[in-house]
């Protein structure tokens, strides 16, 4: 059962049970009024003839029938011809005072129903009774008019049932056209695999919201199926270089042609330093293709890290003067492996631009990591896309690297929550900046210097 058809079938159930219940008491209300107004003409008839002092004779009394009995039972006048009604206990209790108020009831006598008031016949002060008054009315021109009422409506009920079924179809129809469209939509694009595809947006209700957010969601996916596609080109692109040179070099050492000690070296050095900038860029490839993978987080001390990634700096670039100026106790929910790499990238970045003699500062204070070089720093056009997968400046195609360093730190960034910035130092060099939301711990600084 489709959704538009439960909402009509909702929406006629909810007018049926509504227009029921309208319908019931209107009946019943009715029902009530008009045995109201009967019974009050009955009392008032009788009325009469307790001031007539108990005698009707050719008295008109409009449309009720009237007759007085004494308290054995015999008629004492009538106003209608024909046979007088059958006695009962009831109507000669009345007659004898037991009933001085008089009653109310319903009975079937000749052939009809008919409804009664019995009344003591006089007002009599001293609560002397011994006649009684029967006052009757046929029931058959109300119950005719209550079935009139009964036929019309349970014609008025389901006239608005079906006005309701017709009404909810067109509201529910109208109402999710826009789901309606989302869903063709998500059909055609899961038929051809491409979510550029938008759909209407109109309106400020919560399934505008929805189409909203079915966009953005699409342009998240299509921007997220173009970078894997970018991804996927560009390392292949990269990947396809080096691995030329090791097939070039290994076809040479498997060839016939006699080389020389010198030259063989020299080929084995040439595999070694191809197959560590393979592993170097397979590492940085594996890093962003699982930046979006889900690891659960955990807190870590980001001061802590940073002094064991300059550790490992140090011995990694010793002719490099690395300077800790402050290391504020930092901590950081997130993934250390990852924010190790990062960290590490920048340092590597830094010390190969820094070259001999060169020094490289660091600090980490408010949450902000700042590696500052003094190397050439960034040139102009360059600046833009340092952060840019495979970007490599003029300047950096001599050196070893892929251009996937710098890239890794915004992803790994980014994925904490933070940004990365890139800036030329007045004085000369480079400052790279990674902003985090960590919490500095409550603890002194700390200042490390080179060891």
């Amino acid at each position: 059962m489709t959704l538009r058809t439960r909402l009509t079938l909702v929406a006629a159930g909810v007018v049926a049970v509504v227009v029921a219940l309208a319908c019931l008491t209107t009946y019943f209300v009715m029902r009530h009024e008009l045995q109201s107004q009967l019974d009050s003409s009955l009392h008032s008839t009788a009325v009469k003839v307790q001031q007539d002092g108990g005698t009707v004779g050719s008295v008109y009394y409009g449309s009720n029938n009237t007759e007085v009995i004494d308290d054995q039972g015999e008629l004492l006048g009538k106003t209608f011809k024909g046979p007088p009604l059958q006695l009962d206990r009831q109507i000669l209790a009345v007659a004898i005072g037991a009933h001085p108020r008089g009653l109310y009831r319903d009975v079937t006598a000749h052939g009809s129903q008919l409804r009664e008031y019995i009344a003591p016949a006089t007002d009599n002060p001293f609560g002397l009774v011994d006649e009684a008054v029967i006052v009757y009315r046929s029931l058959d021109e109300m119950n005719r008019a209550l079935e009139r009422l009964k036929v019309i409506l349970i014609f008025v009920a389901l006239g608005a049932i079906v006005a309701a079924a017709v009404g909810g179809a067109a509201v529910s129809g109208a109402t999710l056209a826009p789901v309606r469209r989302l869903t063709e939509a998500a059909e055609r694009i899961a038929e051809t695999g491409e979510p550029s595809e938008r759909v209407p947006e109109g309106g400020h209700d919560e399934l505008a919201a929805l189409g909203a957010s079915f966009n953005t969601m699409l342009a998240a996916l299509e921007e997220s199926l173009e970078t894997q596609r970018r991804f996927v080109a560009d390392a292949s692109h990269e990947l396809r270089t080096p691995l030329t040179s090791l097939q070039t070099n290994i076809d040479v050492l498997r060839g016939d042609i006699e080389l020389e000690p010198e030259q063989r070296a020299r080929l084995l050095d040439d595999l070694h330093r191809e197959s560590q900038e393979m592993r170097s860029l397979i590492g940085g490839l594996l890093e962003l293709a699982r930046g979006g993978a889900q690891i659960e987080k955990q807190k870590f001390q980001f001061d802590e890290l940073v002094e064991d990634s300059l550790e490992r700096a140090r011995a990694q670039f010793p002719a490099v003067e690395w300077e800790a100026d402050r290391l504020e106790p930092t901590v950081v929910d997130g993934y250390r492996d990852r924010m190790e790499r990062a960290v590490w990238n920048l340092l590597e970045n830094a010390g190969k631009w820094s070259g001999a003699g060169g020094s490289v500062e660091v600090s980490l204070a408010g949450g902000e990591l700042r590696v500052r070089d003094h190397g050439p720093g960034f040139a102009d056009e360059d600046r833009p896309l340092v952060f840019d997968r495979f970007y490599r400046s003029a300047a950096a195609r001599s050196m070893p690297g892929a251009g996937l360093g710098l890239a890794i730190v915004r992803e790994v960034a980014e994925a904490h929550g933070g940004a990365v910035a890139a800036e030329n130092a007045q004085d000369g060099g480079a400052i790279v900046r990674i902003s985090l939301n960590g919490q500095p711990a409550r603890e002194p600084a700390r200042s490390f210097s080179r060891s």
